[in-house]
């Protein structure tokens, strides 16, 4: 059932006041490797000394759900099926009491990777993506999407000379290769091709992750500057009513 006309009149109020700077949601995709977090922290550097306020929140890193991801992990315990409902229990967690507070207060949210790291992982390992998209779901879409797009052997390499993928890194649980760095190369494949049919799909940034550091920091910027001025779009109006509902009087 879609929230009251009542709720979706006040989202679409707040977002679309031209005299307030509106929240803005920047998620940044791809595969482990890709230098996305080294990225993330330059970008957030330079939003803030420009003056925005700016608010991070990354993958599997909700308090409540977290240390239960973190136990099942260690005993190796979850199913593909399992694996795919924890982290969407824990992203949603995230999105109401991190994401959309800091939107709905005109903040700008950056997140280190987002639904679609889910989407790409857990078509990986074999689910339907219309039966995961629906456990994400009102869907909360980023203002932008940056994907930084390597090659399977790059992930492998720059991974590898860091440290050993752990076993659900390395797609273990489903590739059944003991070797964890054979094992990863297999299955970071898979996730790249995921990656790749979701970046058409929902029209993704593409950032090419195999030049410089500062090249990508350039290019960051000059994108960031297109898509902030883009207008809010009711895309994420049943997201934020949904929200503002639950929250009642607060909101």
């Amino acid at each position: 059932m879609k929230p009251s006309s009542h709720w979706r009149k006040r989202a679409r109020q707040r977002f679309s006041e031209p005299s307030r700077r509106r929240g803005l949601l920047i998620a940044f995709e791809g595969p482990d490797g890709s230098g996305k977090t080294t990225q993330r922290k330059l970008l957030k550097t330079w939003l803030t000394s420009e003056g925005y306020s700016v608010v991070t929140t990354k993958w599997n890193s909700s308090d409540l759900i977290k240390p239960i991801i973190k136990y099942r992990k260690k005993i190796r315990t979850l199913s593909p099926v399992e694996f795919s409902l924890l982290h969407a229990a824990d992203f949603r967690q995230r999105v109401d009491h991190v994401v959309l507070p800091a939107l709905w207060d005109g903040k700008l949210v950056i997140a280190d990777r987002f639904l679609f790291t889910g989407l790409a992982r857990d078509c990986a390992r074999g689910l339907d993506l219309e039966r995961v998209l629906k456990l994400y779901q009102p869907l909360l879409w980023p203002d932008i999407v940056f994907y930084f797009s390597v090659s399977p052997r790059t992930s492998s390499e720059r991974v590898s000379a860091t440290r050993t993928p752990t076993f659900y890194e390395a797609g273990q649980d489903v590739t059944n290769i003991e070797d964890p760095a054979e094992s990863y190369m297999k299955f970071i494949a898979r996730i790249i091709r995921e990656y790749e049919s979701l970046a058409v799909i929902f029209n993704f940034t593409s950032v090419d992750a195999e030049q410089s550091v500062s090249e990508q920091h350039r290019e960051i910027r000059r994108l960031f500057r297109e898509g902030e001025r883009r207008p809010w779009s009711d895309w994420n109006l049943d997201a934020v009513a949904e929200w503002l509902a639950l929250r009642g009087s607060q909101a």
